[in-house]
Parts: C-alpha cells; sequence; structure tokens
C-alpha cells in the first residue's frame, strides 16, 4: 500500500490540489487529509482509491526496496507528453 509520503509526492508531481484529488476520488477533503499526514489508522479504502486515482494520471509508484531504494513516485511521461500532439493527429488544422 502506498505511503502518505507517496500520496503528497504523487500529488505535487501532477500538481493538484487537495480539493481536485478529493473531487476526483470521491473521497472526503478529512480522509485525504488523514491519508496525506500519516494518520495512525490506514484507511485501506481512501488509499486505494488514491492510488488508482494518481495511477490513471500517469503516476508509477516504486515499492521499498526496489532498485535498492526506499519507496517513491514518478511520472511515467513528462508533462510535455502528456500535452503534445500524438503523430497520427498531426495535421494543418493544429498548426500553432
Amino acid at each position: 500500500m502506498i505511503t502518505s509520503q507517496q500520496i503528497r509526492a504523487a500529488r505535487a508531481l501532477l500538481g493538484f490540489s487537495e480539493e481536485q484529488v478529493a473531487a476526483m476520488t470521491g473521497v472526503d477533503p478529512l480522509a485525504l487529509a488523514k491519508a496525506e499526514n500519516d494518520a495512525e489508522e490506514r484507511n485501506f479504502a481512501v488509499a486505494e482509491a488514491i492510488e488508482k486515482a494518481f495511477r490513471k494520471n500517469g503516476v508509477a509508484f516504486i515499492e521499498d526496496g526496489e532498485n535498492g531504494f526506499g519507496p517513491g513516485v514518478r511520472l511515467l511521461r513528462s508533462s510535455e507528453q502528456r500535452r503534445s500532439i500524438r503523430p497520427e493527429d498531426l495535421n494543418s488544422a493544429n498548426d500553432g
């Protein structure tokens, strides 16, 4: 399961506010805040909803011990690539 540090890092990588994540996941903002702040009792449903939404938005979660390092996050593709035009969609209509 993802850690509170990974949740904060993933949100920062994507540039999402707490309100955006709460709306996107359907998670109560208070539950999101608890998930981000090392709540004593982890809510597995909340963590799973957050992880699923972040994965859908291009975040990869790195397991503890993977490649000899601790847990972390990274983007599967750069923000530039997410905003770019796919080669098959290139045409004069989208010349800028």
